[in-house]
């Protein structure tokens, strides 16, 4: 499963809609629903060279971004 479609499953798991997502990241609407269809990839991983897992704290090793 790619990245995007996972936050969309995860999102909708929880029953929020792409606007309350948005708002909680400071980000547009858009801009969410961009990262939701692959369209737009979330930056900031990639531009710190480090893993999702790190950046969210799912793991305090600080491991490269992955070059899939």
């Amino acid at each position: 499963m790619k990245y995007n479609e996972r936050i969309r499953e995860i999102r909708e798991d929880s029953s929020l809609t792409q606007q309350k997502v948005a708002d909680l990241l400071h980000i547009g609407q858009r801009t969410y629903a961009d990262y939701e269809s692959g369209k737009t990839r979330i930056p900031v991983a990639k531009f710190y060279n480090v893993s999702m897992d790190y950046i969210t704290g799912a793991n305090n090793i600080k491991s490269e971004y992955p070059k899939v």
